[in-house]
């Protein structure tokens, strides 16, 4: 196993990140709820708007669809990226549907995680047959 792939392992473990373990709790009990009711197979912003909702009844404070600025040595680029959810400002959660998590959605959270300055994030793929299977934690 190479470097990165035992680093990429440890963040998936949450190792040294126990303080954010009840409130990434909450948001897993939220998608799972989510997924209940709906299952895979809709769109991924049927799944956030859902999650948000729910995320909302339970108390948790979070904000959607977040603009991240982006500075290179002094310049601020008009591109700019969107972080799905942000609860609790902070943990970052990516909503995804697709068949598979792949690699550049790993590479889209930490990057997400690295601009933002937090350190815990998840990435929730609601098109699984069981959740707990598409949820993955990762520590910067």
């Amino acid at each position: 196993m190479t470097a990165h792939a035992v680093q990429a392992q440890k963040r998936r473990e949450g190792q040294g990140s126990a303080e954010y373990d009840p409130l990434t709790s909450k948001i897993i009990g939220a998608a799972i709820e989510v997924h209940r009711h709906l299952g895979p197979g809709l769109l991924e912003s049927v799944y956030e708007d859902c999650l948000c909702h729910e995320l909302s009844l339970r108390g948790v404070a979070f904000c959607c669809q977040i603009l991240l600025p982006l500075t290179y040595k002094g310049l601020n680029l008009a591109s700019t990226y969107r972080l799905d959810i942000m609860v609790e400002d902070s943990v970052i959660v990516e909503v995804k549907a697709t068949e598979a998590a792949l690699p550049v959605h790993l590479a889209q959270l930490m990057s997400y995680l690295r601009l933002s300055g937090r350190r815990v994030g998840l990435l929730i793929n609601f098109h699984v047959p069981y959740l707990s299977n598409g949820i993955e934690r990762f520590v910067l």
